[in-house]
């Protein structure tokens, strides 16, 4: 099997290799049995990390799965029957995710915000991620690298790096390592955004924007404004956090765009697709969403399914994440994060102070 047919099943090459070689009606099996066991154990802490966070809300259950992850690979050596399935809930369970995730979010509701919440959120995904990838530039980092973490701190966190890593076709090492750090200053950001807006004395609509258009997981944005008081303030930042997520499929295809008009041309070779099947299942989902023809408690178990999926992924992102790799990677992807917060959190201060927060 070659190269570009290991890439359409989604697997990894090696194992790839060892289905081709199988017979054609056990292949099926074949690829269970490689599969189930590390894909079981994923699926083992994506529910146990979401039992924990139910009882304690202000432990975000990805940056669990991901330490979880990362740990267990560095202390306890992983047998090599589980890395098919891990491979698996890596790519394919992320990629689920980020589907199911189009179904929080309705175009009227985000309408609904008022034009003076809409032009902070574009403002703070496109100074955000346009900023910080110059700034990977002048650090000299790897273009995927510093790609990823632009969609990541712009947009919504590790379901932009998963769509992101969908057209740019970054390694696993390297998408690990982003969400890590999106996940790690996302957390942090909990108590800070929470703090800034007692501090200021933001009332429901200004803290939920700032809560909102700033923190880069839904999980954490729903921690942060739990903390700074719930109810209508609570309202406000997931509706706008779900307004930064809409602007996933066309930043991803307007970077494809880019990439293909600037990538060399091979005589006979097809062009990418201008945004991953997924992204565009994720955008079917939202249109789903905006004609409410969900019912509300099946909604609320697809969320609850979304949110099992991505911990599964994260968990198996950090299984990918090998620490001696990840300190040659150096102290910039650390910096390029903590500027990306800042830049963000500027934008969007700028916003409110300018009057353009949401009012309620």
């Amino acid at each position: 099997m070659d190269n570009q047919s290991s890439e359409v099943l989604d697997i990894e090459p090696p194992l790839a290799a060892e289905l081709a070689d199988a017979p054609g009606p056990g292949r099926r099996s074949r690829v269970s049995r490689d599969f189930w066991p590390g894909l079981g154990l994923c699926a083992a802490v994506g529910l146990a990390v979401l039992a924990l966070g139910s009882v304690v809300p202000s432990l975000s259950p990805m940056l669990v799965a991901i330490l979880a992850g990362i740990v267990l690979r560095n202390v306890v050596p992983i047998h090599a029957a589980l890395e098919p399935g891990i491979a698996l809930a890596a790519k394919r369970v992320l990629r689920w995710g980020v589907v199911l995730l189009g179904l929080q979010v309705s175009i009227p509701t985000i309408i609904g915000l008022g034009p003076g919440v809409l032009v902070i959120v574009t403002c703070a995904v496109a100074i955000t991620f346009c900023s910080t990838l110059a700034m990977g530039r002048l650090l000299r980092m790897d273009r995927d690298m510093y790609t990823l973490i632009a969609a990541g701190f712009s947009i919504c966190g590790a379901a932009a790096v998963a769509g992101m890593q969908g057209t740019i076709r970054a390694s696993e090492e390297k998408v690990a390592a982003a969400v890590a750090l999106v996940v790690l200053y996302g957390t942090l950001m909990i108590p800070a955004t929470a703090g800034l807006a007692a501090l200021l004395g933001f009332g429901p609509g200004d803290a939920g924007t700032l809560i909102g258009a700033s923190t880069h997981e839904v999980a954490q944005v729903v921690a942060a404004a739990g903390i700074a008081g719930g109810g209508p303030l609570l309202a406000v930042a997931v509706t706008v956090k779900l307004a930064r997520v809409s602007l996933m499929a066309p930043v991803v295809a307007g970077v494809s765009l880019l990439r293909n008009h600037c990538a060399t041309r091979v005589p006979g070779q097809k062009r990418p697709a201008l945004m991953p099947l997924f992204v565009v299942g994720f955008i079917v989902m939202i249109l789903v969403a905006s004609i409410g023809i969900v019912p509300a408690p099946v909604l609320g178990g697809v969320k609850l399914v979304q949110q099992f999926l991505l911990a599964t992924a994260m968990f198996a992102l950090g299984l990918g994440v090998h620490v001696k790799s990840l300190m040659k990677l150096g102290a910039r992807p650390v910096l390029l994060g903590l500027f990306a917060t800042v830049v963000i959190m500027a934008v969007v201060f700028a916003g409110i102070f300018l009057g353009l927060g949401a009012n309620i």
